[in-house]
């Protein structure tokens, strides 16, 4: 008899139990017909429609560059261009006077190359001034950066080493205050080079006879050997309301506002100005926030002024809300990172959603070529940059929505450590530094995306249908990779 009310009870319990978990998937099964699929779904059709208007800007980009490097003219082509020539009776009043702005804060590493290559600009000495105005924190730093300037003043230079009591608007504050001194108003064109440019002493030759021979050019951009330096013409400046600390991206700021007062912009590809790579990850990171956080910042900021504007076209409105702003600024961070690293690694765990082909290889492929074409000495490197662009777009795509949510990180601004010609000891002594503080390194956001892209991919090589496996692990690797401090380190080869 007690025997079979044991069998008995057995077999009620593993039957509960079997109904329990029968219950639970067919209820989970409702939920995901119902909630999760159409989710998916609509997720992944949002993210294909920001891909196709990524692509398509992409092509017409290519295009228009195309096109340009083909039928194109060249600069001198387009504009007047005519060196300026020395006249015995006018002596050098025939060279405009010129201002050169360096903002700098606590520049230990640089501050010698760059007011070096800022004094040794060839321009006559009676009309070019340098305008060094230091925001740093450390006295130490400071009483180096003054020394240096009485140096180079020592040395007939017109050099004016500038502070303030404060840090308001961080640099365009520092540009805005370094204008309001009378020597300042009496320049007819300024240029602008962060801490770690160094021009070539005949940059100023090169640039400033297009805008002194063409009265409708207010900006003539050069080329970093990783970036762009420009020299402003001081009435567009203050025609477009001047410096203005509002976001983190204080240049493209005025240079919206310029756009929009009717100032044209030349870009010479040729001139070349040197400067300085983010050494380390953590430097990147931050330079990337503020260049990410900043233009979806200007773009809240600007588009009702923008829409309201009467003295540029529909079509420059267009142009600048919609392909400049909302499809480079935006859109492009956030599909990278919310197609490739979150919609796909979805579908494998739910696989009724069907990534069209074109979606994930066609318009992806030809994005990437596109991009890597700019650059074909590196093209032996596309699949790690690509790698490297999915991680770096979580955080645009954080960095994005900040900006565009105006919220409490908007203005945070993290100025990028140069660190001259230095950077390789220092890179290696720090390394040395932290070899077993590997808890220094860790990035848990990146940790943690890292292991469910990798636990996605286990679940599509064993069960999956798509056979995303391989670009997932890859991404997974690089993921992990980063998460756990092994990019932009340098190891001592000793």
């Amino acid at each position: 008899m007690k025997h079979l009310t044991m069998e008995f009870l057995s077999d009620l319990l593993v039957g509960s139990q079997y109904d329990i978990g029968g219950h639970i998937m067919l209820i989970w099964g409702q939920v995901k017909m119902l909630l999760v699929v159409p989710f998916v779904r609509i997720f992944m059709y949002i993210n294909l429609v920001m891909s196709i208007m990524l692509f398509t800007e992409k092509v017409y980009m290519a295009i228009v560059v195309a096109g340009n490097k083909l039928f194109g003219k060249k600069p001198e082509e387009r504009y007047k261009w005519e060196p300026f020539e020395d006249d015995i009776e006018l002596g050098n009043s025939v060279y405009p006077l010129v201002l050169v702005q360096v903002p700098m804060f606590n520049e230990r590493e640089v501050y010698q190359l760059s007011i070096g290559a800022a004094c040794g600009l060839s321009w006559p000495s009676d009309r070019i001034v340098i305008q060094v105005l230091d925001d740093s924190t450390d006295p130490l730093v400071k009483g180096m950066v003054e020394m240096e300037c009485q140096s180079w003043k020592s040395k007939g230079v017109n050099i004016h080493y500038q502070v303030r009591d404060n840090r308001k608007g961080y640099k365009a504050g520092a540009l805005k205050e370094g204008l309001k001194h009378e020597y300042a108003k009496q320049c007819e064109y300024v240029v602008i080079f962060d801490a770690d440019f160094q021009p070539e002493p005949d940059f100023l030759m090169q640039t400033i006879p297009f805008l002194h021979h063409n009265a409708e050019l207010g900006l003539v951009q050069a080329r970093w050997k990783f970036g762009t330096a420009g020299v402003w013409r001081m009435a567009a400046l203050d025609e477009a309301g001047g410096w203005k600390d509002r976001t983190t991206v204080e240049d493209m700021d005025l240079a919206v506002r310029a756009t929009l007062k009717g100032w044209k912009f030349l870009y010479i590809g040729t001139l070349m100005v040197k400067n300085e790579l983010p050494s380390v990850l953590k430097a990147y990171r931050y330079q990337q926030h503020r260049w990410s956080c900043g233009p979806a910042n200007l773009f809240r900021k600007m588009f009702i002024e923008t829409m309201r504007n009467k003295r540029v076209t529909w079509w420059k409105k267009f142009y600048v809300l919609y392909s400049f702003f909302f499809v480079r600024k935006i859109v492009a961070h956030i599909v990278t990172f919310t197609l490739y690293c979150v919609v796909i690694p979805l579908t494998v765990l739910v696989p009724e959603v069907e990534i069209p082909s074109w979606g994930t290889i066609y318009i992806p492929t030809v994005i990437t070529l596109l991009n890597a074409v700019g650059t074909p000495r590196s093209f032996y490197l596309v699949v790690f940059w690509v790698l490297f662009e999915n991680v770096m777009s979580m955080h645009r795509t954080k960095a994005t929505f900040i900006g565009l949510l105006e919220t409490q990180r908007v203005n945070e601004w993290v100025v990028t450590e140069k660190q001259g010609d230095a950077s390789k000891a220092k890179a290696a002594a720090q390394q040395r530094q932290s070899r077993f503080k590997i808890g220094n390194r860790i990035l848990m956001l990146e940790l943690c995306v890292g292991i469910v892209i990798f636990g996605c991919a286990c679940y599509d090589l064993a069960y999956g249908k798509y056979h995303y496996y391989i670009y997932l692990y890859l991404q997974a690797i690089a993921f992990l990779t980063m998460g756990f401090g092994y990019i932009g380190t340098q190891v001592s080869s000793s």
